[in-house]
């Protein structure tokens, strides 16, 4: 039985970059080896519906045509993952918006805006950059994934 569009699959993942650290994975021990653990996130297989765009296109491609218990070593380009950054979704605003609001900006942090999430990627004496891009666009990302079990649509 292989994947096939429409079909209830349920898989096990780990997603690097190309440097090989770990970003994301479904499996508790991996993510503590890891240093990415989350005490509140439940580890365990996924269950997705492939080829209708649930997860990201690369990830979807890969599936297709595998059977329980296949493993899969997949390399995703940005096109087919998160795509790439977009230099207009990087906006520079006055730092004292922030201030009239008491938020200390600080590199790295996220915070929601009228026009969704954003990074922020440096603050300087005036401006502070924002990043309204997905964290991991422009990025190509590595995953091995296991299928666990199929169900037919």
């Amino acid at each position: 039985m292989q994947v096939e569009t429409g079909d209830l699959v349920k898989i096990s993942y780990v997603g690097k970059f190309e440097d090989g650290e770990v970003f994301d994975t479904s499996i508790e021990e991996i993510a503590k080896e890891n240093n990415i653990y989350v005490p509140e996130r439940e580890y365990a297989p996924i269950s997705i519906i492939a080829g209708i765009g649930q997860v990201i296109e690369g990830l979807d491609k890969a599936l297709m045509g595998m059977k329980i218990g296949d493993e899969k070593k997949v390399v995703i380009p940005p096109e087919e993952a998160y795509g790439e950054v977009i230099p207009e979704l990087i906006q520079k605003v006055p730092l004292q918006i922030f201030k009239d609001n008491n938020i200390e900006p600080k590199e790295g942090m996220h915070i929601t805006t009228n026009h969704g999430i954003a990074r922020v990627t440096s603050v300087g004496e005036e401006e502070v950059e924002l990043d309204f891009n997905h964290p991991l666009a422009g990025k190509t990302l590595i995953f091995e994934i296991k299928v666990e079990d199929i169900v037919k649509k």
